[in-house]
Parts: structure tokens; sequence; C-alpha cells
């Protein structure tokens, strides 16, 4: 068993006081793992070579620690930023459910007046089929392939409910049936909540990304492995944007006769 020395009691309270400088740091992850990993220095004073390297470095190493740390590693900020995510997402997902519910009743009270309109009805039965295929998680939101597959799957429901509203159109007897009218209302509701929803989600997905790219909660990003969220683009964000609208209450134009 090695000796110890007046030396090596020397180092290890140099060690002692390391460690409790660290317990301040403002990075807890970051700073935890170096008490522990002091801590177990201290407990096997017999490798004197380890402990005396250690104080070698220890100016250079606390002086850059401290420098990092000045500024804040980010990592509480990023992990704030990612749970506003998550709570922003569950809030489109809710809203986009409560669209999906809406739809089989729809169908069935055009299908009422307007059975001949298959492909119409078709439409929407496959879009709703499509966004009911796919597993809409919390998780999606780190799978950028998987997000773009989602958001083409509702932007094309979307676009079959406005097929259907504008089928409703030709029929007088439809337009004025009182659950059509009902469910056309709650639809135009849900549509603005989505939009409403999303655009909360957009933002929070904002602020995350702007933290994973700036110094220094970048560095943070890096060692744990965290990564930019995607996002709606531009472009799919001007094709689902706009819910479908659809004036009920303008008279339907006279056919012309021979």
């Amino acid at each position: 068993m090695a000796t110890i020395t007046f030396g090596t009691l020397e180092l290890v309270s140099k060690l002692k006081s390391t460690r409790a400088c660290l317990a301040y740091l403002p990075c807890y992850p970051l700073a935890q793992a170096l008490r522990n990993a002091v801590r177990h220095l201290i407990l096997n004073k017999s490798n004197l070579n380890i402990l005396r390297a250690l104080i070698m470095f220890n100016k250079q190493f606390i002086l850059l620690f401290l420098l990092f740390n000045l500024t804040g590693c980010g990592y509480n900020d990023l992990q704030y930023s990612d749970e506003v995510i998550t709570s922003k997402w569950a809030e489109v997902l809710n809203q986009y459910q409560r669209r999906a519910d809406l739809v089989p009743n729809l169908v069935n009270v055009v299908k009422g007046y307007a059975a001949h309109e298959k492909d119409v009805l078709l439409g929407v039965t496959e879009a709703r089929a499509k966004v009911g295929a796919i597993q809409a998680t919390p998780e999606l939101v780190n799978d950028e392939a998987a997000f773009k597959k989602f958001v083409a799957a509702q932007g094309q429901m979307t676009s079959a409910i406005s097929r259907l509203l504008l089928v409703a159109e030709k029929y007088p007897e439809l337009k004025a049936d009182g659950v059509f009218r009902d469910l056309q209302a709650q639809l135009e509701g849900t549509e603005n909540r989505i939009t409403v929803a999303r655009n909360r989600y957009i933002e929070a997905v904002k602020d995350y990304n702007v933290l994973v790219r700036s110094f220094p909660s970048n560095l943070t990003a890096m060692v744990f492995g965290l990564k930019t969220k995607p996002n709606f683009t531009v472009e799919n964000e001007q094709a689902i944007a706009q819910p479908p609208k659809v004036d009920f209450g303008a008279p339907t134009a006279p056919v012309a006769q021979p």
C-alpha cells in the first residue's frame, strides 16, 4: 500500500477545494460529472501520478471551464425550450385529431345528398386514412423525414376537405341541412385553432434551433447530442395555412334553361 505523505495530503486538499468550487458552477450536468471524477481520485489516493497530473493542469483547466460557464452553458435553456416544443406539438396534434374526428360525420352527411360524388368522397376518406396511418408521437419532431411525411398528409387532408365543401355548393338541400351546417362551423373553428397551434409551434422550434446553433449553448448541444428540429417550411405552411372556406350563405347560380 502506498505511503500517504505530506505532499499527497496537500494534493488531496487542493482537489477537495477544486471539487467544492465546481459545486457553484452554473452548468450542473458538466459540473456534476467533474465533481464525481475528482471524488474518485480523492478516494483512490494510491494513484499519485494521476493526482499530480491533475494538479499540474488544474489552473489551466479551471480557467477554461470558468470561461465556458461565465456565459452559461445553456443546458437548462435547451431543456426548457425542448419541453415547450413538446407542449406546443401536443396541441398541434390535438387540433389535427379534432379535425380528423369530424371528417367521417361530414362525409356521411354529404353522401346522403350526393352519393354519386364518389371521387370526392373517396378522396377525403383516403386522405384521412393516410393521416391515421402515421404514428404522430412526440418523437416525430426529431425525425425530419417523418415530420415532412406528416405535414404532407395533413396538406392532402386540407385539400380533400376543401373539394368536399365545394361539392356542397351544387346541392341546396345539403347546404340547408342543419347537421351539415353545424359540422361546417365546427370544421372552420378547428382549422383556425390548427393555424394558431401551428404558429405557436413554429415560434417554439425557432427559439430552440437558435439555442442549438448559438455559442456557447451549441457546445452543450454537441456534448449531449441535441440537434435542430424540423419546422414547417414556407412552402408547406402556405399550402396548409388557409382553412377551407365556403360561403354557404351565397345563393347558387341558376342553371340556364335551353
